[in-house]
C-alpha cells in the first residue's frame, strides 16, 4: 500500500438538454427520472467520465464549482444533485447513502455510461463507497474526499451537534444556494432535517464491505478536517492498494468548497493535479 502524506504543503435529460459554451468547456444540463425522483445533472468537458458527488446540504456548484473548470479540461465531468438537494426532487422516504448510490448508478445507466471514475466529497464520499460496494462494475477509480465509513471517524460531539441541529445554524451559503435552485423554504427545511437525521442514525459500514473494494482508491482529508486522521488511515489500511493524502486545511478547504472560501485557501492548485495524476496513472 502506498501512502501519500502532504502534511505541510502550501503551494499551491432523458428530457431536453440545454448547451452552454464557456471558453473551452461545454456544459449540458437536464433531468432524468431515477428511482421515482427527478434527478438534475450537469455534464462538462470531454474524455474519460468522472462522476462528482457533492456533500450534505450542498449541491453541484457549492461543493465543486471552483474545481469543475480545472477537471473539465481533461475529463467528461458528470455531476448531479442528490435526493432533495439543489434542483432534484424528494421522495417520501428518508435519505440513505445506499439509496443515493443506487440513484447515481441509475442515472449513469440512463446516460449510457457503463463505467466511470468517482470523486465524492464528505457525504458524497460515503455515497461513493456505497457505489463501490453495491455497483462495483461501474467503478473505475475512486477519490474519497473526507468520507466517513465508521461512527468513530468523527469526534463524539459531532453526533450531539447533529441531534440539536437547526436550520438557523446551517451555513448561509448553503441555504442561499438551495433557495436559488429551488425557492421553497419548506423544501430547505426538509433537506436539512433529512440530512441531520441520516447522520444521527449513521451506522458503520462493515469491515468486510470496505475490504472488498477492489477499485484503485485515493483517500483525501484535511489536517484540520472533521474526519479524524486515524479514520482515514484505517480506511487506507482496509482498501488494498489505496493511497492516502493528508493536506493542509479544514473540511473541503482543499477543493475550495463554498463555505471555506473566506480562508483564501490555495490548496486546490496542487490537490487537483494530484487527483489528476492518480486518475491518469
Amino acid at each position: 500500500m502506498k501512502t501519500i502524506i502532504y502534511a505541510a504543503l502550501w503551494l499551491l435529460l432523458l428530457s431536453s438538454f440545454k448547451t452552454i459554451a464557456s471558453d473551452t468547456l461545454i456544459s449540458k444540463h437536464g433531468y432524468s427520472e431515477v428511482n421515482g425522483i427527478k434527478m438534475y445533472y450537469e455534464i462538462y468537458g470531454q474524455g474519460k467520465p468522472l462522476v462528482l458527488i457533492h456533500g450534505g446540504g450542498s449541491n453541484i456548484q457549492t461543493t465543486f464549482g471552483r474545481v469543475i473548470p480545472m477537471l473539465a479540461k481533461k475529463y467528461k465531468i458528470i455531476a448531479m444533485d442528490l435526493q432533495a438537494h439543489g434542483h432534484t426532487s424528494d421522495r417520501e422516504a428518508p435519505e440513505s447513502f445506499e439509496q443515493d448510490a443506487d440513484d447515481v448508478a441509475a442515472l449513469l445507466k440512463n446516460l449510457n455510461v457503463s463505467k466511470a471514475d468517482f470523486f465524492g466529497f464528505s457525504n458524497g464520499g460515503t455515497t461513493a463507497v456505497q457505489i463501490a460496494i453495491r455497483h462495483p462494475g461501474v467503478v473505475g477509480k475512486l477519490v474519497l474526499a473526507s468520507a466517513l465509513c465508521k461512527r468513530n471517524g468523527v469526534p463524539a460531539q459531532f453526533y450531539d451537534f447533529m441531534k440539536q441541529a437547526t436550520l438557523a445554524n446551517m451555513p448561509g451559503e448553503l441555504k442561499e444556494a438551495y433557495l436559488k435552485d429551488t425557492p421553497s423554504p419548506n423544501g430547505l427545511q426538509i433537506m436539512h432535517d433529512k440530512d441531520a437525521k441520516r447522520m444521527v442514525d449513521f451506522k458503520d459500514i462493515l469491515d468486510e464491505q470496505i475490504e472488498a473494494i477492489k477499485a484503485p482508491t485515493l483517500i483525501i482529508i484535511g489536517d484540520e478536517d472533521v474526519i479524524k486522521p486515524e479514520h482515514a488511515l484505517e480506511m487506507h489500511k482496509q482498501i488494498a492498494g489505496s493511497s492516502l493524502a493528508i493536506v493542509p486545511g479544514g473540511h473541503g478547504e482543499y477543493i475550495e468548497e463554498i463555505t471555506t472560501l473566506k480562508s483564501n485557501s490555495k490548496e486546490a492548485a496542487f490537490v487537483i493535479p494530484m487527483i489528476e495524476g492518480f486518475l491518469d496513472k
